[in-house]
């Protein structure tokens, strides 16, 4: 029986950018958290005792230029070097492009898989088999499996793949591949990376994406770390999730539908944050929150943004825990409407949102954003890229700029004070 981790996209010193703009945000504690995971990697493997480590690409983030950071990931392998720990990896779409990767030399327990061609490395002792590529350009369109060799018999086969499997959102689509390609190459464990969310795609064989080991952006929410996976007798005992992040991103919704006045909202929000923080414990939290729903506080709210906004940082500051910091607050509340409105206006407003609702579907969709395409390519680059891109050709974009004006057009018909 044997121990081996399973990690991927670690995305060391990954350039956080704005955060000074953020009051009481704990800066130096984000900037530093992508090293603190990696050190907690290299912790666990050494308690559990593993046989080797693998990493699945994207070590680096693009092309950030500072060499300390690849002194400090090499200063972590030769740890691992220290308890006789071997590390196996592929360069990702990101490590592709950095200098990095190509001129800073490994300690001798790290193999870095070619970007030429497919390599298998065995390890005798173990009865193991690790077949990998490394990506040569940032794009790689290439589906890499299909020169993956054939597994060796008698062997526990392992592929380490950076890739896209049957494409996933948000993620750009390289190296893709099927999993019915994954399954049929016959290995008993898929070690992949490029996708930042824990998913495992299918049991025997098994073929995980342990996600990356610490979010970077209020996008990329929930437990970050690496899989743990338990050898015996060739077949996969146990590959179980475990938690390297130091700082955590949260979204957390507060419904406000019904609430008469912004005290009650306020209240919401303090105990919607309690229970965030009941269920998080272990690291500091950075949570984005989100106050919707139908409320008669709408105009009082909408009135003064920047007042509501910064009251709510108040209320938090002065009431919740110190663990927690609040990223930003998004607003999307409506105006309840009005019962009492008479037959004809009542039939106006559910004539807009039948409509507002008909240019939801995807076909209508469609239409929409080919009309704003010219618009769009207009657009300042910096505003349809980045971790919040404001992108006119993304339908659930599209989807909300119409559910927000739907909402403010029954919001005025409705005979509410404007704001």
């Amino acid at each position: 029986m044997f121990k081996f981790i399973h990690a991927a996209d670690l995305h060391i010193d990954s350039p956080l950018r704005g955060l000074d703009n953020y009051e009481g945000a704990p800066v130096e504690e984000i900037r530093a958290a992508t090293r603190r995971a990696l050190e907690n990697l290299v912790n666990l493997a050494i308690e559990e005792k593993v046989a080797f480590v693998l990493l699945a690409g994207d070590i680096y983030d693009g092309d950030w230029p500072d060499f300390n950071t690849g002194l400090f990931f090499i200063k972590q392998m030769a740890i691992l070097q220290s308890e006789g720990i071997k590390v196996f990896m592929v360069a990702g779409n990101h490590d592709a492009n950095n200098k990095m990767t190509k001129k800073l030399r490994m300690p001798e327990n790290v193999h870095m898989f070619s970007s030429k061609k497919p390599e298998t490395f065995q390890i005798d002792e173990l009865e193991s088999a690790i077949h990998g590529q490394s990506f040569a350009t940032v794009s790689t369109s290439k589906n890499l499996a299909t020169g993956y060799p054939t597994p060796i018999n008698n062997y526990f086969n392992v592929g380490l793949l950076h890739a896209s499997v049957d494409g996933r959102e948000g993620h750009a689509d390289y190296s893709p591949c099927t999993l019915d390609h994954l399954i049929n190459k016959g290995y008993d464990y898929w070690a992949l990376g490029h996708i930042h969310k824990r998913e495992v795609l299918n049991e025997e064989p098994m073929i995980v994406f342990p996600g990356n080991t610490q979010g970077r952006h209020a996008k990329e929410t929930g437990q970050k770390g690496c899989t743990l996976v338990t050898v015996k007798d060739r077949n996969v005992e146990s590959a179980k999730h475990h938690c390297l992040d130091v700082l955590r991103w949260h979204s957390c919704e507060i419904d406000v539908s019904g609430v008469e006045n912004t005290e009650e909202i306020f209240g919401l929000l303090k105990d919607g944050l309690d229970k965030v923080l009941d269920e998080t414990l272990e690291c500091t939290l950075a949570v984005r929150v989100v106050v919707t729903g139908a409320t008669k506080a709408h105009y009082d709210i909408h009135r003064d943004t920047d007042y509501f906004i910064n009251e709510c940082r108040a209320q938090v500051l002065s009431s919740v825990r110190k663990t927690i910091w609040v990223e930003k607050i998004i607003l999307k509340t409506f105006p309840p409407v009005n019962t009492d409105d008479n037959v004809e206006d009542q039939d106006l407003i559910q004539r807009i949102l039948q409509r507002i609702e008909e240019f939801s579907s995807n076909e209508e969709l469609e239409k929409i954003i080919n009309q704003l395409a010219e618009f769009k390519r207009k657009l300042p680059p910096e505003i349809s890229q980045g971790d919040e891109p404001f992108d006119l050709s993304d339908p659930e974009i599209i989807k909300e700029i119409l559910k927000d004006a739907g909402n403010l057009i029954c919001g005025k018909l409705t005979g509410s004070e404007s704001v």
